[in-house]
């Protein structure tokens, strides 16, 4: 979990996993806005714990490739976990939960030099639920189901004026 508690770290693994045929440290370091060194550092601490791997080359074999290990991944610490798991698990939380908001605040900025159709559809909203765990469980299922087709990694030829958009759905008790 700590490899991934570090927003370049998001970024690059976010990248990786939308592009099918792996990037080079150059290339993901222009995402991140890092040097090439700087990130090749951060993608080998990423290849270190299995995140990502080598893809093929595309040419000469000079450049090194990167691709991710998965096609989703979920972090969390086991409910008896120790000190430093529970600290682990709040660094990523944390790291994910600021590159969320920081998506949320460019977006924010731009708003209203979008397109009108997605000024229109895009929101943030809240709604209460009063639902059993089996209830909430069902809910996620049916979401994940009329999402999947529409993922970005998965959709071969999307419509030509879409777009690349955020969906941020969080599902916790209210405590």
């Amino acid at each position: 979990m700590r490899a991934l508690a570090h927003p370049a770290r998001l970024e690059i693994l976010d990248h990786l996993s939308l592009i099918k045929d792996g990037a080079t440290a150059t290339e993901c370091a222009e995402l991140v806005g890092l040097s090439p060194s700087a990130t090749s550092y951060h993608l080998r601490a990423l290849a270190k714990v299995g995140m990502i791997q080598e893809a093929p080359s595309r040419g000469d074999g000079r450049e090194r490739v990167w691709q991710v290990s998965f096609r989703n991944y979920a972090v969390g610490a086991e409910r008896d976990a120790g000190a430093e798991e529970i600290a682990a698990e709040a660094a990523i939380v944390e790291a994910f939960l600021a590159r969320q908001n920081e998506r949320v605040r460019r977006y924010q900025t731009k708003a209203r030099a979008e397109k009108d159709e997605f000024f229109d559809v895009a929101t943030m909203t809240e709604q209460t639920l009063m639902v059993t765990a089996a209830e909430l469980k069902e809910l996620l299922t049916k979401l994940d189901e009329l999402i999947a087709p529409l993922k970005r990694r998965d959709r071969e030829e999307p419509p030509e004026d879409s777009r690349a958009v955020s969906m941020q759905i969080r599902a916790i008790p209210i405590v």
